[in-house]
C-alpha cells in the first residue's frame, strides 16, 4: 500500500510555495492548464494554488514513505488503547453502581443465572468453571469500600490507556516513551495469567503488547536503541521532500568565483 497516496486521497495534497526562488523553481511547473505545485507528501504535481507559502524553514512537517506508514500504525495502536480505556471506564461505572445496591443486584443475578446455565449447556460452556462468574460472585461479598477502590483502580488504568492513546495519536516523542513504559509494566501480569490458563484473548493481548513494545523500541529508536534520538530526528529531517529538494538545489548552485 502506498500510504502517501492513500493519505492524499483522504485529506488532499500538501503543497507549499517556498520564498526561496531556486527551491520554488524545483517545486513548480507551468502547464497549459495552469501552474502546478509538487505535493510534499506523495511527490505528484498538483494543479492550482499551493496550500501554503513562506520561508522553507516555516513549511509544515509532512511525513511520507515509511514515516507515514509508522504514523498509521501508531494511530491503530492509539485506537486500540482508547477502546481498552472505554471498556475499563464502563467496568468502573458498573462497579460503582454495584457498590450502592449489592443486595438488589445479587438478587437479580441469582434470578437470571439459571437462564445463563441453560444457554451455557447449549454451547458447551460450564459457568461453574468460569473466572468471570467467580469474580461476579465474589464482587457481591465485597464491602462498599473495597468496591470503591476497585473502581478507582479501573479508572486509573483507563487514564493510563487514554494518555497512551493521546500521545500515540499525536505522534509525540513522550507518547512513544510513555506507551513503552506503561505497556511493559503490565507484561509480567499478562504472562502470569497465561501460566494459570491459556486463552485466545490472553494470548492475543500479550502478542499485541509485545509486538507494540518491540516495534516502538526499535523503529522509534527509544532509550538509545538503533541510533537513538539523534538518528530518529535525522531520519525525520532527511525524509522530508523539501529537504531533499533543498539539498539538490544547493548542489546545482554554481560555486562562487574566487578572485585571483
Amino acid at each position: 500500500m502506498d500510504f502517501s497516496l492513500w493519505k492524499c486521497a483522504l485529506s488532499g495534497h500538501e503543497t507549499y510555495a517556498p520564498d526561496e526562488p531556486e527551491l520554488a523553481a524545483r517545486l513548480h511547473v507551468t502547464t497549459p492548464a495552469g501552474g502546478t505545485w509538487r505535493c510534499l507528501r506523495c511527490g505528484d504535481f498538483v494543479l492550482g494554488e499551493p496550500r501554503g507559502h513562506g520561508p522553507a524553514d516555516s513549511a509544515p512537517e509532512v511525513p511520507r514513505g515509511r514515516l507515514l506508514r509508522d504514523r498509521f500504525i501508531m494511530r491503530l495502536l492509539a485506537a486500540e488503547r482508547l477502546l481498552r480505556a472505554l471498556v475499563l471506564i464502563l467496568l468502573g461505572l458498573g462497579v460503582l453502581k454495584l457498590r450502592g445496591s449489592q443486595d438488589r443486584w445479587k438478587g437479580k443475578w441469582e434470578e437470571e443465572f439459571p437462564l445463563i446455565e441453560q444457554l451455557a449447556d447449549q454451547i458447551g460452556w460450564n459457568p461453574d468453571h468460569s473466572k468471570i462468574v467467580g469474580w461476579i460472585d465474589r464482587a457481591f461479598s465485597f464491602t462498599p469500600k473495597t468496591l470503591a477502590w476497585v473502581a478507582v483502580a479501573l479508572f486509573a488504568y483507563a487514564a493510563i490507556q487514554i494518555i497512551e492513546a493521546v500521545g500515540l495519536w499525536l505522534v509525540k516523542r513522550w507518547g512513544e516513551y510513555f506507551a513503552v513504559i506503561a505497556t511493559s509494566i503490565f507484561l509480567p501480569l499478562e504472562i502470569y495469567e497465561l501460566t494459570e490458563k491459556v486463552t485466545v484473548l490472553r494470548v492475543g493481548a500479550l502478542v499485541v503488547n509485545l509486538a507494540a513494545v518491540t516495534w516502538l523500541l526499535w523503529s522509534k529508536r527509544l532509550f538509545g536503541l538503533n541510533g537513538g534520538a539523534r538518528s530518529y530526528y535525522a531520519e525525520h529531517h532527511t525524509e522530508s521532500l523539501l529537504t531533499v529538494e533543498r539539498a539538490a538545489a544547493a548542489a546545482e548552485a554554481p560555486a562562487p568565483h574566487r578572485n585571483s
